[in-house]
């Protein structure tokens, strides 16, 4: 299990970023690489509960819950307004390779700009999951939240 850890610069202010990570229609927008799209089967942005998302290769990519989707299901573990969400999510699938819980924690704090500082730890990322393919999808995906959330 590999743990792999995301920084961002937001010029947006935390409660604005904050929204976005618990919003399901932004979460649709912005937690999914290009070359997918996202689905949010259920999404209860409280302790305690429960999340259900389908992203889904538009091209030729490999799924691993079915041939073309990647199907993760979990619950939000601790949620502190404006500084932090933590989720535990696990892929729904039969290969023992990429089975496991893996945790995601979302930290906010101020930037000196009046910014937004976002740390993304993903603690677990299973054996079958290259940590770079995650790297590089965080990366992506935090760009997109950055263009949702930055007032330019």
């Amino acid at each position: 299990m590999a743990t792999t850890r995301h920084t961002r610069h937001l010029t947006a202010p935390r409660s604005d970023v904050y929204r976005a990570l618990l919003d399901p229609v932004a979460v649709v927008y912005w937690k999914v690489p290009p070359g997918m799209t996202s689905e949010v089967h259920e999404w209860d942005a409280r302790e305690g509960g429960r999340l259900r998302v389908s992203l889904t290769y538009s091209g030729e990519g490999v799924g691993k819950s079915t041939a073309h989707t990647d199907t993760y299901s979990g619950y939000f573990a601790e949620l502190v307004p404006d500084q932090k969400v933590v989720e535990v999510d696990e892929f729904e699938t039969d290969d023992p390779a990429l089975t496991g819980p893996m945790t995601i924690t979302v930290t906010l704090s101020d930037a000196a700009d009046g910014g937004t500082e976002l740390v993304a730890v993903h603690d677990g990322l299973p054996d079958g999951v290259r940590a770079e393919d995650n790297e590089l999808g965080w990366s992506e995906s935090l760009a997109r939240l950055a263009a949702l959330v930055e007032r330019v």
